[in-house]
């Protein structure tokens, strides 16, 4: 039997892989698209235009119906209703010929039989506009990305580039959107592309930030105001959809604190991450080779944080060092617990129900990736 805690994870786990699967069974990215088009097309169109067409209908099948009726029929309830079912079905394609016998009854039908051509050739062509209207906006990057628990980019640099292609080859395979203001997707294949401002409230909605896993905010060039955009981008996402974790590239080492001051989650300067990294290569040789490695999705082994299995719980450090290495080939390097990173823990650390590990290792296999 499992203990309480242990079960209220495992429940909780189960819902939410139910959730997800429900989610993506009726609510797939394509029919989310095709349902913003459609909204989009009909805020459009004048909502009269629908009565009166409707009562325009509805006028005609009526005459058409009393018509018959004087002309042909005995003039009772019964004989309207059976006029008014065959003047309907006539329009709709399948009205019985026989019915009407005399040149009135046969010019009504004739006419009833215009209309419901004319009815279709107007839903056909606006099916078609519909679809040609969908692929024009899709193509233009002007329509709505439709996922859930996906990875948002915000901007376009050569970085960025090198991201698009790290995210690809990863085991994670997470659907990635980039939100950039250019006339074609700079990111090629794979990557849903939405045309607009990452600090526009509305082109971050259809970039869909507010279903969004992670945003990473890229500056589009090396000017300090690249920076303050980037700040105004973090604000944005922050005022939609604070519980979505938002990382941010800095051009200046000066600008950090005030991305911070926004809200962002992470705020790396890679200028200061590149001269770091390349004085520890100098001091001792083969670090870079090393890191570069681990941070990418290259040959030999990769960093992942994952979920700390339900056997590690409770255990102490080298416990759990060892159960990872047994079971999983990874490497343990630090245990996340509350939002701070315990690398290099000491021997009586103990793994606790919550925490996170950020491990080594080939691949992730039967570990699971870590929440935000």
């Amino acid at each position: 039997m499992l203990d309480q805690p242990r079960r209220r994870r495992w429940e909780t786990q189960w819902m939410r892989r139910m959730r997800r699967r429900l989610g993506a069974s009726f609510s797939s990215p394509l029919l989310r698209r095709v349902a913003f088009h459609g909204r989009r097309l009909a805020a459009q169109v004048e909502p009269s235009f629908f009565r009166r067409l409707a009562i325009g209908i509805a006028a005609f099948v009526i005459v058409a119906s009393v018509v018959v009726t004087l002309a042909e029929k005995e003039i009772s309830l019964e004989s309207f209703g059976a006029s008014v079912n065959w003047a309907v079905t006539t329009v709709l394609g399948q009205g019985e010929a026989s019915y009407v016998r005399s040149p009135m009854g046969y010019a009504m039908s004739w006419l009833l039989v215009t209309f419901g051509v004319a009815i279709l050739a107007t839903m056909t062509g606006a099916l078609i506009g519909f679809v040609i209207e969908f692929l024009l906006k899709e193509g233009q990057g002007m329509g709505a990305a439709g996922f859930r628990d996906h990875i948002v980019v915000c901007g376009w640099n050569p970085i960025a580039r090198e991201l698009i292609e790290e995210l690809r080859s990863d085991d994670y395979k997470a659907k990635v959107v980039l939100l950039h203001d250019a006339d074609r997707s700079p990111a090629g294949e794979g990557v849903y592309f939405v045309r607009g401002d990452s600090s526009n409230a509305e082109d971050l909605k259809r970039a869909g930030i507010e279903e969004a896993s992670a945003a990473i905010v890229f500056p589009s060039d090396a000017t300090n105001e690249a920076d303050m955009r980037s700040i105004l981008a973090v604000m944005a996402i922050e005022r939609l959809a604070p519980q979505v974790r938002t990382v941010v590239e800095v051009n200046n080492p000066r600008h950090a604190e005030h991305v911070r001051r926004a809200q962002a989650d992470e705020v790396l300067v890679t200028s200061r991450l590149a001269s770091r990294l390349l004085a520890r290569s100098a001091l001792y040789p083969g670090l870079s080779a090393l890191v570069t490695d681990i941070v990418s999705g290259g040959e030999g082994s990769e960093l992942y944080r994952v979920e700390v299995p339900d056997a590690c719980i409770g255990k102490n450090i080298d416990e759990v060092s060892a159960l990872f290495r047994e079971q999983h080939r990874a490497t343990l390097l630090a245990i996340s617990r509350s939002g701070y990173a315990h690398v290099n823990p000491p021997p009586g650390f103990t793994v606790n129900q919550g925490d996170q590990a950020v491990v080594v290792a080939e691949k992730l296999g039967e570990l699971i990736p870590g929440a935000v």
